[in-house]
């Protein structure tokens, strides 16, 4: 029964490190691609969290400030442009 258990270890380490391996031969980023990503991620975030303080916000005036960073969020995210690797739906 350890053997069993020893064999499983193994072929579990050699996966790991085969994976690694395959993760290390993709391609760098660049600064300027990370650091697009990083803006878009952000965006993203700010996107999510005033769409669910606009779910809760019963004040009109508060409502159309969230409103208004909402478009300007959307409006910076369609000037980035589609993340690399996903369809523009």
């Amino acid at each position: 029964m350890a053997r069993g258990w020893e064999s499983k270890a193994v072929a579990d380490q050699i996966e790991e490190g085969e994976s690694r391996q395959a993760a290390s031969r993709e391609p760098e980023t660049s600064s300027e691609e990370r650091q697009l990503k990083e803006r878009r991620d952000s965006l993203l975030l700010s996107k999510s969290r005033l769409l669910q303080q606009l779910e809760r916000a019963t004040n009109p005036a508060y409502r159309n400030v969230l409103l208004n960073g909402l478009k300007s969020v959307e409006k910076e995210l369609e000037d980035i442009g589609p993340q690399e690797g996903t369809k523009d739906r």
